[in-house]
């Protein structure tokens, strides 16, 4: 439910001509047979998302949920000269047989790139899309991984960038180097620091600072074309704590939608 008023909380400062609402289901939804939990659930989102992001051909922005809500965000926006920037204190990068909690947002990231499609049916109509190509992915501000996290980032080369050594030129020298023009850029609000944001359902310490985070928006889309962009995790306890937050998502918001 902390999702859910986050996402809805955000809906109240956006502008409603410009903004598409995006139902979800309401249960806790089934596995399917599948180790990820949840999974008709996230089906059905990740068809609803891609239906009205296919209705339209203009870069768009998903914002609210989990990190699982941006996989098709993702996929609708990937080309073959498109990099994926990750904000994100975790890389996202289980799969069904590594992830101990069997929730899909920890899957996201690995699910995209397609190495365990066989541990997942089809994620929307239509023919199955590229995968993503690691070698296109850049983990900015990831600070938490798990075992077989790390072992499959070593393993496919995954470009990263610490948050305990963050800098803007970096990331920027990342996306350079893997040949992408063009950019999705995922804000998993925990990126930040807890200093920074309270609405996180899982706070990890040692995260950027807000200007930081703004300054590598800003070089990323100056320096490569934005083909979309997600943000998501606001998880506040009540509208309140919702309002004391809503200055730094509006100026992350502000920055990806130049």
């Amino acid at each position: 439910m902390r999702l859910a008023e986050g996402a809805y909380a955000i809906l109240g400062d956006l502008p409603s001509s410009a903004t598409t609402l995006v139902e979800v289901p309401v249960g806790a939804g089934d596995s399917l047979g599948t180790r990820v939990h949840r999974l008709s659930s996230v089906l059905t989102i990740a068809q609803s998302v891609g239906r009205e992001l296919r209705a339209d051909d203009s870069p768009a922005i998903v914002v609210g949920g989990d990190c699982g809500v941006e996989f098709a965000a993702v996929r609708h926006a990937l080309t073959p000269r498109a990099a994926v920037v990750w904000f994100d204190a975790h890389p996202d990068l289980h799969s069904p047989r590594s992830s101990e909690s069997g929730a899909f947002s920890g899957m996201v990231l690995r699910s995209l790139i397609g190495d365990d499609g066989e541990d997942l049916p089809t994620m929307g109509p239509g023919p199955t899309p590229e995968p993503l190509d690691p070698a296109r992915v850049i983990l900015a501000g990831a600070r938490s991984y798990d075992d077989a996290e790390d072992r499959y980032i070593d393993s496919r080369h995954v470009r990263t960038v610490s948050s305990l050594d963050f800098d803007p030129a970096d990331v920027v020298a990342a996306v350079e180097d893997s040949g992408a023009t063009e950019v999705y850029l995922h804000v998993d609000l925990d990126v930040l620091d807890p200093g920074v944001v309270e609405g996180l359902l899982d706070p990890q310490p040692f995260g950027l600072d807000l200007g930081v985070l703004i300054e590598t928006i800003t070089a990323l889309t100056e320096r490569f074309t934005l083909v979309g962009a997600g943000l998501c995790s606001f998880a506040p306890v009540d509208a309140e704590a919702a309002s004391d937050d809503m200055g730094t998502i509006l100026r992350i918001l502000g920055a990806l939608s130049r």
